[in-house]
């Protein structure tokens, strides 16, 4: 399956960037991506399905309310360094520089988080980048649409709390986190360690080094202490690698949840009947029957137009991929509502976008959205505008998802972000945003 992917990376990187050619009346959008590296299964239907959206809206729609989407892709393997490297050489493009950025890593979104006050660009980080970024009176070009890690681990925690009968019933026991050492996998930690001084509950810590193809000395340290709960909080071949791993020390998979970066198909499907029983969070849900899957087969894959494999479409990433830049779209055109429909928006004005996007089941459902996601409210103040997620269970050959959706619990989050947004505040001497100020 790897080399497979990596063959389609290496004719995809020849044609994407031919494709961006960008005139005075497109809105130019770039794209940081890793079609390379030990990453590349899940970057890479992620990174098709951000581009077959946007060549959906240029082709279904005629692009923005007429102003079409030029798109230009950067690779960068997953790595911090080269992912500011290819912000750099994008940012300024387009007749107004880009719209905003996706930069698909949460070391990445720590690196730009200082530079877009500057440059005025704002960073969509849909399920991930700093927690506390949700804050948009402090973080005023950072929007963790949809969920953070906080979030992630809190539903995480509730969901358990259910099974065994209360949050009263975790007193005692042991909850390990097997997290990829990296920005990324340490973000949840504090939650963590809030919900366990409140409840009582033991928080193992368990660092696995990039990429996660070693992971012995962790499970072995499972073998011995035998959590009652294992939290996964992994990319790429970690996911799979960690759940061989359960199966090879005899932990049960029904104990073990995934955050939303490992609840895919790249992450089971080597491990099989191995897997089953395997529990991960659900952002979106997947396959071809929502209207806006079934219009990317129409309009872009059936004219020989798609980024990647017809049999991907719909898969998990895949369709997040499609949401992240349904977002970045709508607040253009939100922002377009308020600067002139027709035109081109700046940076800045696609920030505003982003502050008030209105996606109520209706809208959604106009998009061809419909039982894809959450609605989403934002506001100048809240950056995230929704934190529900579902439960998903491997059977060994498909994810099943549950119905019933939860929500983060605010009264816990939302002092954890005041406090963490207060001292980056403190840090970089910056003055929060006042309701008021948001009117200007």
């Amino acid at each position: 399956m790897i080399a497979r992917y990596l063959a389609v990376a290496a004719l995809l990187g020849a044609t994407m960037t031919a494709a961006s050619a960008q005139g005075q009346n497109e809105q130019f959008i770039p794209g940081l991506v890793y079609r390379t590296g030990a990453y590349a299964p899940n970057g890479i239907p992620f990174a098709n399905g951000v581009a077959d959206y946007y060549k959906l809206v240029n082709e279904r729609d005629g692009g923005i309310n007429g102003v079409k989407i030029a798109f230009e892709e950067c690779d960068t393997g997953y790595a911090t360094d080269r992912g500011v490297e290819c912000y750099e050489r994008l940012k300024g493009k387009g007749p107004t520089g880009a719209a905003y950025v996706i930069p698909l890593s949460t070391g990445i979104t720590f690196a730009l988080t200082e530079k877009a006050p500057i440059d005025k660009i704002p960073i969509i980080t849909m399920g991930y980048g700093r927690s506390e970024s949700r804050d948009g009176a402090v973080f005023q070009w950072n929007f963790p649409l949809l969920g953070t890690y906080w979030t992630a681990a809190d539903i995480i925690l509730q969901h358990i709390a259910k099974k065994e009968g209360g949050f009263d019933k975790l007193k005692g026991k042991k909850i390990a986190l097997v997290y990829h050492d990296s920005p990324y996998g340490k973000e949840p930690i504090a939650l963590l360690q809030k919900r366990a001084q409140m409840h009582g509950f033991e928080a193992m810590l368990l660092p696995v080094t990039h990429p996660g193809v070693e992971q012995k000395a962790t499970w072995l340290q499972i073998r011995q202490n035998r959590p009652d709960y294992v939290l996964l909080w992994g990319w790429g071949v970690m996911n799979s690698t960690a759940l061989k791993e359960a199966q090879a020390t005899g932990y049960p998979r029904d104990k073990m949840y995934g955050v939303w970066w490992a609840g895919a198909e790249p992450d089971v499907k080597d491990v099989g009947e191995g897997a089953k029983g395997y529990n991960a969070l659900n952002l979106n849900s997947s396959g071809t029957s929502p209207k806006v899957i079934q219009d990317i087969l129409k309009y872009v894959h059936d004219k020989g137009q798609g980024t990647g494999p017809k049999d991907e479409v719909g898969t998990v990433l895949y369709t997040r991929g499609v949401i992240i830049q349904m977002l970045g779209v709508e607040a253009v055109r939100r922002a377009q509502e308020r600067f002139g429909k027709g035109k081109v928006m700046t940076g800045e004005q696609v920030r505003w976008g982003l502050e008030n996007l209105a996606l109520d089941q209706k809208k959604l459902d106009a998009l061809g959205f419909s039982e894809v996601m959450r609605p989403i409210s934002t506001s100048c103040q809240d950056h995230m505008g929704s934190s529900w997620a579902r439960i998903e269970t491997w059977d060994g050959s498909k994810w099943n998802i549950a119905p019933e959706w939860y929500e983060a619990d605010e009264q816990i989050i939302k002092p954890m972000v005041k406090v963490a947004a207060d001292k980056y505040a403190g840090e970089k001497k910056l003055t929060r945003r006042t309701p008021e100020d948001c009117q200007s």
